[in-house]
């Protein structure tokens, strides 16, 4: 899985970054000074089960497991079909066992998979390596999972053998999944979840789906319950190793009947949706981590144009939408806003698509802050703020609530925004990790208030 969306930091270059002089002015002397509260982390809890016809759910499975992200056909599926093991070997940061455990407590209750923790060897061997040196192979890859190897130093020896092409697989016995150590613990889960998700499930992804992590926008993190049912689908009794898209096609009926009741009699298939690669192009170079600000912004504007040439109105236009939104607001104020309002729009009506309109709201509100709309500012954070913390999102959850203590703070609410900041401050912990990267970003987002230039004062208050 590609990883194009860059959590909560894009607040900052969306509404023109603050130069660094300016951050180190304005920035508050608690983020100097103050120690950070305790980190805190989600509990977990199971996903609602998809609200989609059957139809299309089997369409969606057939298109994830007989297809790579290349688009390059699989000619059959495979799964494990032994009971899965999976073991943590290498530079294991604190935060990963308790991650790793309730991820898979949710895919045995969820997706009923019989899949636990071991210790080496085990079929799916999670390694944590140092970033540079994963990235001295793989460049672009926040974190990723190789067929048919054991260890990193076994997949440097083989990176260009078939053993490690994934349309070889007919039956699942050994993979093992790359994730940097020195990342903060938002990055280890999510990495836990899509890379774990695609070891054992299905290979590609799809950015037509607004409800799944099969996704390369990114903007679900932790396992959905349109991917836990993919995953149950994947290992259900109906289903094995080896059968054709034809084969797995005939059996889907029965098993969606069985395991979604509620989707509906399977008669006729879904009609094809395929996203052309000009399209997906275009989507990478906009929102990827490289090229000038021009060629990324003709490159978004290139994707809105095919969306709209192809007459979507799902999660593909309205992402086109959000990167023209994303890449022209420091200049383009009012198309850039007309853009988030239409996407938006389009993902409040998507299944899954709350998650995506509040990371727009957060863009939104930090706009509001930084032109002194304080109230649309808290009203736009609390609107996404519950909708963040179902989605276990921490990095988001802490830039809305740094942008609320922000807009409280503007309004002469000294208490509510002390808890506030303090709430943010605990999350970004875990979204951002190491407490230089925690103060910088929220350094940053206090910067966007206009005239914040705040002292320390004798009592240890803030001061104007």
């Amino acid at each position: 899985m590609r990883r194009l969306l860059l959590a909560a930091g894009l607040v900052l270059s969306a509404c023109g970054a603050v130069p660094e002089a300016d951050v180190a002015m304005h920035r508050p002397h608690w983020l100097v000074i103050d120690p950070l509260p305790d980190m805190k982390m989600f509990a977990g809890s199971a996903a609602s089960r998809p609200l989609r016809p059957n139809a299309e759910l089997a369409r969606d499975f057939l298109e994830l497991t007989f297809q790579m992200e290349s688009g390059r056909a699989i000619e059959r599926m495979s799964r494990f079909e032994a009971p899965i093991t999976v073991s943590m070997t290498g530079l294991v940061p604190p935060s990963a066992p308790g991650d790793l455990t309730r991820l898979l407590a949710r895919l045995r209750d969820e997706a009923r998979i019989d899949i636990r923790e071991t210790k080496a060897p085990a079929m799916v061997a999670i390694e944590f390596i140092e970033r540079r040196r994963m990235q001295a192979l793989v460049p672009t890859a926040a974190c990723f999972v190789v067929p048919r190897v054991t260890s990193f130093e076994d997949y440097r020896r083989v990176r260009r053998k078939a053993q490690v092409d994934w349309a070889s697989l007919e039956t699942r016995e050994q993979v093992a999944i790359f994730i940097p150590a020195d990342t903060s613990p938002q990055e280890v889960r999510d990495c836990l979840h899509e890379e774990l998700a695609q070891a054992i499930g299905p290979l590609n992804d799809l950015y037509r789906l607004s409800d799944s992590v099969f996704n390369d926008d990114n903007f679900h993190t932790v396992l959905t319950g349109f991917d836990m049912l993919m995953l149950r689908v994947t290992y259900a009794p109906e289903m094995r190793s080896g059968m054709t898209r034809d084969e797995a096609a005939a059996a889907l009926p029965k098993v969606l009947a069985r395991l979604n009741p509620k989707g509906g009699r399977l008669t006729e298939p879904a009609a094809d949706d395929p996203t052309p690669r000009a399209w997906i192009a275009a989507i990478e170079e906009a929102l990827g981590p490289t090229g000038s600000d021009r060629r990324r912004r003709a490159a978004a504007l290139r994707a809105l144009a095919l969306a709209a040439d192809a007459g979507w109105r799902d999660a593909r236009m309205a992402f086109s939408l959000f990167g023209v939104a994303r890449l022209g607001m420091a200049d383009e104020m009012e198309i850039s806003v007309a853009a988030f309002v239409e996407a938006a729009r389009i993902y409040r009506s998507l299944p899954g698509g709350a998650i995506h309109a509040a990371h727009i709201d957060m863009q939104m509100a930090a706009l509001a802050l930084s032109s002194g709309e304080a109230a649309d500012a808290i009203l736009l954070c609390d609107r996404a703020i519950p909708i963040v913390r179902r989605a276990e999102n921490a990095a988001l959850l802490a830039t809305l609530l740094m942008i609320r203590s922000e807009a409280l703070r503007l309004e002469g609410r000294a208490a509510e925004a002390r808890a506030s900041r303090l709430d943010s401050l605990a999350w970004a912990r875990y979204g951002f990790g190491d407490e230089a990267e925690v103060r910088t970003r929220m350094s940053e987002i206090a910067a966007l208030t206009p005239g914040r230039l705040v002292l320390a004062s004798t009592d240890g208050g803030d001061s104007e």
